[in-house]
């Protein structure tokens, strides 16, 4: 995409990266967004949702429910803020700078991008370890090896993940219009690997009422009789947490849509039905393992490994395919325009997917996965403390202070409208704040920083999305009223 800069526009605040879509480049329709949304769904992190909570003790149904409910509950700010990009044809680190200040916008762009850094990281390392269990099945397990010291991975471990951190760094040069094709091409393809899936349980298991025999470990007698409420709010607050991330970045691709409802109907056909769907096969595979190995195998890629055979290479392919898709879109798209969104005469989007590649792979991202609780109740919950507020201010701001009403040039103007106080806006990043406090506590428990919390603050803290979001949505009406 190529641009001018507009009359006025400040070079620190502007690059052609940044500046608003034209028109000629308005050309996605319904079905480029619901491929963009399939593309994202269908990928091992969804899996593993559906399949951690069953390890967590829910059965089948009561873990599609959960992840249901969470992406209807998602789709909602996902398609407010998405508005404000068709509307306006701006990326999510411009939009902020309506309620941060032009300054103060780098810090909730900067958080976001480093959410998605750690996303990037644990979807490398899935794919790198689909390409390592290829190779040992294929080779009767010739590259198990000892831990290296420090990385905690074997030697064919990290170069299977830096293999496929390669791949990324080749379509991040290539650009976003690479981005683009690669899902468009991807998404049929994926949707039928997970019915293939979904076929091989089936036969195996021996059909879906063996498949589904799993029990719930909250029922009478089960091991955790009568704590399923607590963990379901938990879990849900999770699931909301796990698309919070493109629930504040989606301004960076509805920028591109004809009209707004290409990007409504593209995203309400998209996001839901197929997450419904994929869940379903996660956790249908997932308690189909209960039948056939005698345990509950809720890692995809361990799975494939037990499998054997053919199978076994056609279904990590399929992996691979699906992570690298996931990967581009939402994982690299919004961190790249917020680095650059820090500072636009130095960093394009290019470079800044070179930072969010470097970060990804500084964050350790396999000792995010090492359990369900771990993957589910520290990483989704926990930033989900932080991404709640930037929203709830976000929409806040555009829809009850702004009336959706944008003078995009000012956005690029270090003393315009938007500039707030030197460049603060001081009822965003207060907002910000008191948005996140109450969760803090339960996080700091949570990952074991301080010893215990009040019994109501660690409630909190299992609704740390809804909380924060309520929170500084509330007070940054008071505060940009009042001021």
């Amino acid at each position: 995409m190529t641009a001018t800069m507009a009359e006025g526009a400040d070079s620190a605040l502007w690059n052609e990266d940044l500046a608003p879509t034209a028109a000629r480049d308005r050309t996605w329709d319904w079905r480029s967004f619901a491929a963009l949304w399939v593309a994202m769904v269908v990928c091992v992190p969804t899996y593993l949702l559906a399949g951690g909570l069953v390890s967590e003790g829910m059965n089948w149904w009561q873990a599609v429910m959960t992840v249901f409910l969470g992406n209807v509950i998602v789709l909602v700010p996902m398609l407010l803020v998405g508005h404000a990009g068709a509307k306006h044809g701006v990326p999510f680190p411009v939009l902020l700078r309506s309620a941060f200040g032009t300054t103060g916008a780098k810090i909730p762009a900067l958080a976001r991008g480093l959410v998605a850094c750690g996303w990037f990281g644990i979807n490398t390392w899935v794919g790198g370890s689909a390409i390592y269990v290829i190779l040992n099945a294929l080779t009767d397990n010739l590259f198990a090896g000892s831990p290296l010291p420090v990385l905690g991975i074997d030697p064919a471990q990290t170069v299977c993940f830096f293999a496929f951190w390669g791949l990324h760094i080749y379509f991040i040069r290539q650009g976003t219009e690479s981005i683009r094709w690669l899902e468009m091409l991807a998404a049929p393809f994926l949707i039928l690997m997970g019915l293939a899936l979904l076929a091989w349980a089936y036969v195996t298991a021996g059909g879906f009422g063996e498949m589904l025999s799993a029990p719930s470990a909250f029922a009478p007698g089960g091991a955790k009789q009568g704590q399923f409420w607590p963990t379901f709010f938990v879990s849900l607050t999770g699931m909301v947490g796990f698309w919070a991330t493109m629930a504040l970045n989606i301004p960076d691709f509805t920028r591109f849509a004809r009209s707004q409802r290409d990007q409504i109907i593209g995203q309400a056909v998209g996001l839901p039905v197929p997450m419904a769907l994929f869940t379903f096969i996660g956790v249908a595979v997932t308690s189909a393992t209960v039948v056939i190995y005698g345990e509950a195998i809720w890692d995809p890629v361990q799975l494939a490994g037990r499998m054997g055979g053919l199978g076994v290479i056609v279904a990590l392919a399929a992996l691979v395919i699906a992570t690298l898709t996931t990967n581009m879109a939402a994982n690299v798209v919004a961190p790249a325009y917020g680095f650059s969104n820090l500072a636009p005469g130095a960093i394009s989007f290019r470079m800044g997917g070179y930072i969010t590649a470097g970060i990804g792979v500084a964050m350790f991202p396999w000792r995010l996965m090492e359990t369900a609780g771990d993957y589910i109740v520290t990483w989704l919950v926990g930033y989900s403390a932080l991404l709640g507020p930037i929203a709830g201010i976000l929409i806040a701001d555009y829809y009850l202070i702004r009336r959706t009403r944008l003078t995009v040039e000012e956005l690029f103007r270090e003393d315009g409208r938007y500039s707030g106080n030197g460049g603060w806006n001081r009822a965003g990043i207060v907002a910000l704040i008191l948005g996140i406090l109450p969760s803090l506590p339960g996080f700091l428990a949570n990952v074991r920083l301080v010893d215990d919390v009040p019994g109501v603050l660690a409630v909190l803290y299992g609704y740390a999305w809804f909380v924060g979001f309520g929170v500084a949505a509330l007070a940054y009406l008071l505060l940009a009223r009042r001021g």
